[in-house]
């Protein structure tokens, strides 16, 4: 069985037709009309291919191609349609569109495996609404409860609960969402890398062993705000001054200080009141950490909290306040295994390799086994309307998915 590269390609192309900045990247986020349009593309496709589908209260997709064993849990595979702003179109998409594929070529063949296989697809993976990521595989696994959605705010104020049913969608029976042990038997996503390695290394596809943790904190830096002619340098507490270095340190911590899979980001700075003649009264900055092993992330922490002791003096107030955490996962040998075979079928020389970014997989890795292919993102480009991978490599990554689910569904 092999899968249809074209067909492959014109589902992604009619997937980045819903988009709120034609010409600027992919703008898609979860709840959205552009999500809804896409949505509905999908159950269209779900349909001419007979498949059942569940739309659980919080959004998330399953649709099922039964097996001759209804009794035996369903594989899981598939991703995300939700982008940040101005992203790309592969993001996700790749991993939902190759999912869709392979219940295509399975039903094209005649082939019934004997475990039944559910294409799914995960809202608010991407956290672009309310800056918590993953949020519908969340509300699966436990993590997230009714109570959880309501401190969730959108840019308007609207609380996740109130943005889902806007949205036509159930959110206060999120309970009903939780999966059930044994209910799914495993997972598997195929994913672009979103990073450098698989291009500059020359190959085309990856084995990913490990999936980072990551853990995101908000600093807040008060001093004393002022007038920026009338207040002498020396009777200053500037917190831009001391936020900026602290900003350094960072870099400095996560590049030499911790272990080689260390990775620590500020991708957010607020300043108040943010007036070019007024020195600021408060700066607040996001520190985004991530390592395949805890012992990474909290060393990054600890080194942080000591910059902080060092570079503000009584004269400022500082707090550290954790946005969130989530936990490194290892992935699980039999599905790894299985992964690893279907790409020496396919004749494609991997690299076994480990993820830096959080996928919806490192969820569902609480409460079933898991497995991921990635394949190259030319020059490393994610999150931004430069993110390309090569049809060949798709087409590629989507044979390695069928072949995956045939040793996983036998």
């Amino acid at each position: 069985m092999q899968v249809n590269a074209e067909r492959i390609m014109k589902r992604i192309q009619d997937l980045a037709q819903f988009n709120a900045t034609p010409g600027q990247g992919i703008t898609r986020f979860s709840y959205s009309p552009q999500d809804a349009q896409a949505r509905a593309y999908l159950m269209e496709q779900f349909r001419e291919l007979g498949l059942t589908v569940r739309v659980d209260p919080m959004g998330n997709i399953r649709a099922r191609y039964d097996g001759t064993d209804p009794a035996l849990a369903p594989l899981w595979i598939g991703s995300h349609i939700d982008s940040v702003r101005h992203g790309g179109p592969y993001d996700g998409i790749v991993g939902v569109v190759g999912a869709l594929e392979t219940v295509s070529v399975f039903r094209e063949a005649g082939h019934r495996p004997r475990r039944s296989v559910e294409v799914v697809i995960f809202p608010e993976e991407e956290g672009s609404n309310f800056g918590t990521t993953m949020v519908g595989s969340k509300c699966l696994v436990g993590k997230l409860d009714l109570h959880g959605l309501e401190q969730l705010r959108a840019e308007d104020g609207r609380t996740c609960v109130q943005v889902a049913e806007d949205f036509g969608l159930h959110p206060r029976e999120v309970a009903k969402c939780r999966l059930q042990p044994g209910e799914v038997d495993a997972m598997v996503e195929l994913h672009i890398e979103q990073g450098i390695v698989l291009d500059r290394k020359g190959l085309r596809l990856g084995v990913v062993q490990a999936i980072a943790g990551m853990v995101t904190v908000r600093v807040t830096v008060t001093g004393e705000s002022n007038h920026a002619g009338a207040t002498p340098m020396d009777m200053r507490r500037d917190p831009l001054v001391a936020a900026a270095r602290l900003i350094g340190r960072v870099q400095e911590i996560a590049a030499s200080e911790c272990g080689k899979a260390t990775v620590a980001t500020v991708g957010e700075i607020l300043c108040s009141p943010n007036m070019p003649n007024v020195i600021p009264g408060q700066v607040s900055f996001t520190v985004d950490i991530r390592d395949i092993r805890d012992e990474g992330i909290d060393r990054a922490l600890e080194l942080l909290h000591q910059a902080i002791r060092e570079i503000t003096d009584a004269g400022f107030t500082v707090t550290v306040e954790t946005i969130g955490r989530n936990q490194p996962v290892a992935l699980t040998e039999r599905v790894v295994s299985a992964v690893r075979e279907a790409a020496e079928s396919c004749g494609a020389p991997y690299l076994d390799m480990n993820s830096g970014a959080v996928h919806d997989t490192s969820m569902l890795a609480l409460v079933t086994d898991v497995g991921m292919i990635f394949i190259p993102s030319v020059d490393g480009k994610s999150h931004n309307p430069q993110e390309y991978t090569a049809p060949e490599d798709i087409a590629l990554g989507c044979q390695v998915l069928l072949e995956t689910a045939l040793r996983l569904t036998a």
